[in-house]
């Protein structure tokens, strides 16, 4: 496939960023989005210009790096990330716009490379357990009921890419921040922090800059893997169990 590339340049997070396009030819459609890329910074750096800059770790759907906006979407147009969209995705000829993601509180390091920490200060403020076990237990000493077991399991698939962030138009994390509370809630090692678990993470998400959810749906519809919205219902039943009491 031949095909035109319009990708976010920024030099720095104080530098004006633009759309710069793009030419790239005989694009295999097995490859990767990510090894086209890396096929266009193989030309790039041939010609002395410099390369584009972008996130990337395993390339296997599991570290959550990678994230782009992909003409308009959170990973491109299949429910994946973005290191497991294949070319076949597009058409020959067809123009791609790729971007960082659109939010406040990822605010731009270099070109598509954004600044994530934001969710790293959510997860200090209160996404853990932190009652000392001692060594690992028996696995079958804490009972835990099946469909509890199941939803944590779920909860617990978020790997913080940030594509909730990108497809909401509010650049809320509830989706992401809804999960990682869920993980928890659901097992009863997570009962004793519970309400100060959700209190301050949610302070926490806040004070990053953080919009609110408004129910529109596009987090779960984007994230890669598959976390439902209802998990959100259940952060803002335990917020509100939480200051009512």
């Amino acid at each position: 496939m031949n095909l035109t590339l319009k990708i976010w340049r920024q030099a720095g997070p104080r530098h004006t960023g633009e759309l710069t396009t793009y030419k790239v030819q005989d694009i295999s459609e097995d490859m990767s989005f990510l090894e086209m890329l890396d096929v266009l910074n193989e030309e790039l750096i041939a010609k002395g210009e410099e390369p584009v800059a972008f996130d990337s770790d395993c390339r296997e759907g599991i570290c959550g790096m990678c994230g782009l906006m992909i003409s308009g979407e959170a990973h491109g147009p299949e429910r994946t990330t973005t290191c497991q969209l294949h070319m076949r995705s597009f058409s020959d000829g067809e123009v791609i716009t790729i971007e960082p993601w659109r939010a406040n509180a990822f605010p731009v390091i270099k070109d598509l490379v954004v600044d994530r920490s934001s969710f790293d200060r959510i997860i200090q403020a209160g996404g853990y357990i932190s009652v000392n076990t001692g060594a690992a237990p028996e696995a079958n000493a804490a009972p835990v009921p099946k469909p509890n077991a199941d939803r944590a399991f779920m909860a617990a698939e978020c790997i913080g890419c940030g594509a909730c962030v990108a497809a909401c138009p509010n650049a809320s994390a509830m989706l992401f921040m809804g999960a990682k509370v869920t993980h928890l809630s659901e097992l009863p090692q997570g009962q004793p922090e519970r309400s100060a678990r959700v209190l301050s993470m949610v302070d926490q998400h806040d004070a990053e800059g953080f919009g609110g959810c408004t129910n529109v749906g596009a987090c779960s519809r984007a994230c890669p893997k598959g976390i439902p919205q209802d998990v959100i219902s259940t952060l803002n039943k335990d917020l509100r169990t939480s200051l009512r009491g």
